[in-house]
């Protein structure tokens, strides 16, 4: 059993099927009850070709239900209950280009289009003359060049892509277009779910939407109006949602211009923003912080205003995160693919548990799929289509994770209430502050001139227990044994030499004599070869019985020379035989 891998101990291998042919990212995958049996199922928008071949696919188990043809690149599929009908069965959006196509008992059901935009004036106003034929192609490209470099409105695509053909397909592409009204259209970038005026898990859901215009709609779920529209500083990417519509809500959106933006009920512009060192590949929302992983190899923890407060940095870059939320456990985490074929779990900063993958995991989503309330589903870079179930008596432990700061270090500390005295302080040292520091600086220089003088003075006087000597580096410690009145006392000596013995030396020991009493004061020590422990025994008896202690000092002596190459204090202990006498 101790030779199987963590991950496995964890979880079920209940499917994998390397050839399933799905092609999609994490916003393009949901899990949803579509039959309302009690059996949830899991909504693909496939990627296809990128070209061709985009389509929705709903499984059920192992096997593929039903799958419909979508006419453009899914953006985000997501599963919502758009009324209060029984049964009570979720409809399907997907976004895909300027439209969301809703489908109902898997059958289309609406289709909603984003507004158009503003048009350029001046551009229409040139297209005009193409049409009357006062200007030719050449000069229109001059005249469209011009106002994209000076007009605050963007030009339309068809000009767009009128500036990026070749002069020899001007005309032909002028004479295709001209007749037909320019229209500004944006495009669907990034799709989530808002409850409109209950938490319940079936509750009514508006949908919220980002564009690439830069802005964020919100829709009513039955009429397909717009509830309410926000603008960002740059175009969405990914976006996070929390709340209920009529009572309060928070959008975090992360931008292209690699900047997070966190949007309230009572304001159309961010309330809050986060500055990151690098772009965002990866946002999930964990209780009321935000975990953005980074493409700089990192995982970085926020609070829902924006403050920082950790960051890891990875193994390998990020390519898909996902929400691991077990509400009968109460246990909320975050789930990071890796460019290393691993899935990495995550409880805000610690690692819980790595995952290992045949294929580099491109989607990942948690929750309830059939019956099962634990289900992790994942789609591969090739293709393939893998199930994990999670074991009913999987652990998941802080102390799994990784080296690093203790726990409580991320915990914040209690900050009393600023107080008068503390505010007077204040302005004293902002008062006073240049004085206050001169006076620390004396302070401290003084200190620094005190340690260095009692260092010199102990090496000079070989107060230490290591010899400063280079030709005859020593190192000595003492050990005293015994109750009393007679005490064992066990000097080690080391010579801490690479190569040269040390041989002439002996110790002296210097105590007051109307304590003690030694059998020897003055002894010779051998040759100290390097590296070994020499013990040199001698006995110390205590001649008082005042129940009092004096320290002894020991000199290691070089035979001829007054000067010790080093010294030790041993504070002796307390005589407890006498007192037993």
């Amino acid at each position: 059993y101790s030779n199987v891998p963590v991950c496995s101990r964890k979880w079920l291998d209940a499917h994998y099927d390397p050839v399933a042919g799905l092609f999609a990212f994490s916003s393009c995958v949901d899990l949803a009850d579509l039959s309302g049996d009690g059996e949830s199922r899991l909504v693909v928008g496939d990627l296809g070709a990128g070209s061709s071949g985009m389509k929705l696919k709903v499984y059920r188990g192992t096997a593929l239900m039903s799958e419909s043809a979508l006419l453009d690149l899914p953006t985000g599929v997501v599963a919502f209950f758009m009324d209060l009908h029984e049964p009570r069965i979720p409809a399907v959006a997907v976004a895909s280009g300027p439209c969301i196509y809703v489908y109902k008992n898997l059958r289309p059901y609406f289709k909603f289009t984003l507004p158009s935009l503003e048009v350029n004036t001046l551009e229409q106003d040139v297209w005009q003359q193409v049409t009357e034929g006062q200007i030719d192609p050449l000069t229109l490209k001059e005249m469209l060049e011009g106002i994209r470099k000076k007009a605050d409105v963007p030009l339309s695509v068809r000009s767009l892509r009128f500036l990026s053909l070749e002069p020899d397909d001007m005309d032909e592409f002028v004479q295709l277009h001209k007749q037909q009204p320019i229209r500004r259209q944006t495009v669907i970038t990034c799709i989530g779910t808002l409850k409109k005026s209950t938490a319940d898990e079936d509750g009514v859901s508006c949908l919220v939407i980002g564009t690439e215009s830069r802005d964020v709609y919100v829709l009513d779920p039955e009429a397909f109006i717009i509830l309410s529209k926000m603008s960002l500083p740059a175009a969405p990417t990914m976006m996070d949602v929390t709340g209920q519509f009529d009572v309060e809500f928070r959008i975090t959106v992360a931008c292209r211009n690699g900047n997070i933006y966190i949007l309230r009920r009572e304001s159309d512009k961010p309330k809050y923003c986060i500055e990151l060192s690098s772009h965002p590949v990866g946002l999930v929302r964990v209780g009321k912080n935000v975990v953005v992983g980074c493409s700089d190899e990192s995982l970085q923890g926020f609070t829902q205003k924006g403050k920082k407060l950790w960051r890891i940095v990875l193994p390998a870059p990020i390519i898909t995160m996902a929400a691991m939320d077990l509400p009968t456990r109460g246990f909320q985490a975050v789930l990071v693919g890796l460019a290393n074929c691993e899935v990495q779990l995550y409880r805000d900063k610690n690692l819980l548990s790595t995952i290992k993958t045949p294929d580099v995991v491109t989607s990942i989503c948690f929750g309830r799929y059939g019956r099962e309330d634990g289900t992790l589903i994942m789609t591969t870079k090739g293709g393939g289509l893998m199930v994990k179930i999670l074991k009913r008596t999987a652990m998941f432990s802080d102390r799994d994770s990784a080296p690093g700061p203790p726990l409580a270090q991320s915990v914040r500390l209690n900050i009393p209430k600023k107080t008068k005295l503390y505010v007077d302080q204040t302005l004293r040292e902002r008062e006073n502050g240049l004085a206050m520091h001169h006076a620390f600086q004396m302070d401290l220089s003084r200190l620094r001139l005190a340690a260095a003088k009692a260092y010199v003075k102990a090496l000079e006087s070989s107060l230490t227990p290591m010899s400063s000597s280079l030709t005859e580096p020593l190192k000595m410690n003492a050990v005293v044994q015994g109750l009393g009145p007679s005490f064992k006392l066990t000097l080690n000596v080391q010579n801490t030499a690479a190569c040269r013995p040390i041989m002439n030396l002996a110790i002296s020991f210097l105590y007051d004599e109307s304590l003690y009493r030694m059998r020897n004061s003055y002894m010779r020590i051998p040759l100290l070869v390097p590296g070994l422990i020499y013990p040199i025994e001698t006995f110390v008896e205590c001649t008082s019985d005042k129940g009092i202690s004096d320290i002894i000092k020991v000199f290691v002596l070089h035979e001829g020379k007054s000067s010790p190459l080093l010294t030790a204090h041993i504070n002796m202990p307390v005589s407890e035989g006498l007192t037993l006498n």
